[in-house]
């Protein structure tokens, strides 16, 4: 194996392909977590209750992520990653402009707008990470595959504290639709000097090559294990943002705290978010394991999940305290793309790295369902517990028994 000196890792890890990822997935964060950030105020604003039109906004957005995330993957194992790049950053620009002047549509029900806005912008979003990600790891030395997926990620959530600055710096929650939707444009002119990856090329060439068959991943047994393991993975993380962070403001009552805003939760979630997806590219890389690696954030994310919901936790900052730790612990989110990526061929990498993560996000409304319907018997804190008990049992489950990749070749096919 090829040993790197500092100075020639340096040279890989800050080359063009991950740092035009990572403000990709700055932005992408950046937009796919602003509704989250500006849901009240906006549906306030537009006369509607952010409870029960928050939901069904929310909805939309991750079911056009979850359909968004099998278009965008096919088209990378089909025509390259960087169409992919390219083509995503249009949709997603144009939606969150378009949702900055929500208030001067001429439309009475503005649910359904605003929904549609937000499905359109979930389907941009979802090829920004997948992309970037599959771009990278064939681009990067195998051994420092985890650390440039970990620079990606933690520089990319970082979007989302930019974005509650922004909208409390820009006073309106439609300005900071509408940077969000320029900043996304500006990246498409910087993306101009991406190289398309050579292993996809190479691959391409070979006409004989079934390249982005979505549908294999459910005729073949082998490849649906993985599949499914790669999304039970992720699952517990947008659980934790999806139920805990993006409905902080339901568990307040339960907890005696007066106010808790979903807002501030966001913005230190991801704060801690990003320490824990830097971290995790290093601890991968000294642990030797993806697994390991990833069963330890989730283990430290299960124990934060318990004293968050049945520890003393009486005040807004003591959530918020919380709110940190869970976003340190399900940092681990750059790897659980890269243990994706890592498990398939090239004929099918950008079609499974590009959706896993997205029906990782899809799996919020189904979640949502059930929370809901445990709360018509039982109270919000027991009712969050009981879907936290089944994803985190399923997703380290997945995790024990998936493939370790680290160190692993991508130049292989299905």
């Amino acid at each position: 194996m090829k040993t790197y000196t500092n100075q020639e890792k340096l040279k890989h890890l800050l080359s063009i392909p991950v740092i035009i990822s990572a403000l990709g997935y700055f932005v992408d964060i950046y937009d796919l977590l602003l509704f989250g950030i500006v849901r009240i105020p906006s549906l306030k604003d537009l006369g509607l209750n952010p409870d029960t039109s928050g939901t069904i906004i929310m909805n939309y957005q991750m079911i056009g992520m979850v359909l968004g995330g099998i278009l965008w993957g096919v088209l990378g194992d089909k025509k390259g990653r960087l169409s992919v790049l390219f083509g995503s950053i249009i949709v997603y620009s144009l939606a969150n402009i378009a949702c900055g002047f929500l208030p001067q549509f001429p439309y009475s029900d503005k649910t359904m707008v605003y929904a549609i806005l937000r499905f359109i912008a979930g389907v941009g979003l979802a090829g920004e990470l997948g992309a970037g990600i599959t771009l990278v790891s064939e681009s990067l030395p195998k051994q420092l595959r985890a650390l440039g997926t970990s620079i990606i990620a933690g520089f990319g959530v970082l979007g989302a504290v930019v974005a509650q600055f922004t909208v409390e710096l820009a006073g309106s929650w439609t300005t900071a639709y509408i940077i969000g939707g320029c900043l996304g444009l500006v990246l498409l002119i910087m993306r101009v000097s991406v190289a398309e990856s050579g292993i996809y090329n190479t691959v391409k060439e070979n006409k004989s090559i079934q390249r982005g068959n979505f549908f294999s991943f459910f005729t073949n047994q082998k490849l649906f294990i993985k599949y499914l393991k790669s999304i039970l993975i992720g699952v517990p993380i947008w659980y934790c943002i999806g139920i805990l962070v993006f409905m902080a403001n339901q568990f307040a009552p339960e907890l005696g705290i007066t106010k808790i805003d979903p807002a501030k939760a966001i913005m230190w979630t991801y704060i801690f978010t990003s320490v824990g997806d830097f971290s995790s590219g290093f601890i991968s890389h000294w642990l030797h394991s993806r697994k390991k690696t990833i069963l330890l954030m989730q283990l430290f994310t299960i124990l934060g999940v318990i004293l968050m919901l049945f520890g003393k936790n009486d005040s807004e900052n003591m959530f918020y305290f919380y709110c940190c730790w869970i976003g340190l612990g399900t940092g681990y989110w750059a790897m659980f793309v890269t243990v994706a990526a890592e498990q398939f061929g090239t004929n099918l990498r950008s079609t499974a790295t590009t959706s896993v993560p997205n029906m990782v996000r899809g799996a919020v409304p189904v979640m949502l369902i059930g929370f809901d319907f445990f709360k018509k018997s039982q109270s919000v804190i027991i009712s969050a517990t009981i879907i936290g008990l089944i994803v985190f049992i399923l997703g380290i489950y997945a995790t024990l028994t998936i493939k370790e990749t680290h160190n692993s070749d991508l130049d292989f096919i299905e």
